[in-house]
């Protein structure tokens, strides 16, 4: 005979339970058992994962309707500053003589459909180079994919040995990313690294090449020279295949263009899109 289990609703939990569950169930552990294991009915378990999920919090959140006043607050502070940090919010709260647990500062923000994660890193790019992306894009729009799978991106990546490489925290709603302010400006310089060349298409990945010491134009139309036309190759895209470099000085030098010329090599218009 099957043990009659009680009809335990969320809120009577325990957070010490709540807690249980939702760790339990992010080491892998099934619904059922869970539930047999801390004796709370599988409806109840699924809410609390689900809220877990939705608002990253086992926490009882605020009731619905009128924003509190900590809600406001906290919206305008992450909305001023999307990387302030929770101690930071913390902080302020006890600076106004309304000290709050940094759990309730959370829920109240997570009414608003803010939600902490860690921010994406992207290029750090001007008005113009925007604008020339934006441009680049339209005018690329309607080109077929039988052309598009013809490309052979390229492009030269430094691998970070030592540096800073720390994690960022940002307020953000979903599905905002990629938004300026919720990113983190890269650019492509820093100390103890290795440097790259690559090359890939639609088909897959062409030829990598680690290259020593600070490269040159002469080095780079020997990169070209000993793997381009292979890796097009290894690729079968054909001899009628679009290279695609960017507007770096040892790409657009004399030596490198009179090789892509010897080898009728078309290539890819490519606008100044961020600094080299």
């Amino acid at each position: 005979m099957s043990e009659h289990k009680p009809n335990i609703k969320s809120k009577e939990l325990s957070v010490d339970l709540r807690d249980r569950i939702v760790l339990r169930h992010k080491s892998g552990e099934g619904y059922r058992k869970i539930s047999a294991a801390l004796n709370v009915p599988m409806s109840t378990m699924a809410s609390i994962i689900h809220k877990w999920k939705k608002f990253e919090t086992t926490r009882t959140l605020p009731r619905a309707g009128r924003p509190s006043k900590l809600s406001d607050q906290g919206r305008r502070a992450v909305t001023k500053n999307p990387m302030v940090t929770m101690s930071e919010l913390q902080r302020s709260s006890v600076e106004r003589g309304e000290p709050f647990r940094r759990t309730t500062i959370s829920a109240a923000i997570h009414q608003s459909g803010l939600y902490g994660r860690v921010a994406r890193r992207k290029p750090l790019l001007s008005k113009r180079h925007m604008a020339a992306r934006l441009e680049f894009a339209k005018r690329h729009l309607k080109d077929s994919q039988t052309m598009r799978k013809k490309i052979l991106w390229s492009d030269e990546t430094k691998i970070e040995l030592l540096g800073v490489n720390a994690r960022r925290h940002v307020w953000r709603k979903p599905g905002t990313a990629h938004h300026q302010a919720n990113t983190i400006p890269t650019v492509k310089h820093g100390g103890g690294s290795i440097m790259l060349w690559g090359c890939c298409s639609a088909a897959g990945t062409g030829r990598l090449v680690r290259i020593k010491g600070k490269m040159t134009a002469a080095m780079y139309r020997d990169i070209l020279d000993e793997n381009l036309l292979q890796s097009a190759l290894d690729l079968r895209l054909g001899r009628r295949f679009i290279f695609q470099q960017d507007n770096d000085p040892k790409h657009t030098a004399k030596i490198s263009k009179e090789w892509l010329q010897d080898n009728s090599v078309n290539v890819l218009e490519w606008p100044r899109f961020e600094s080299d």
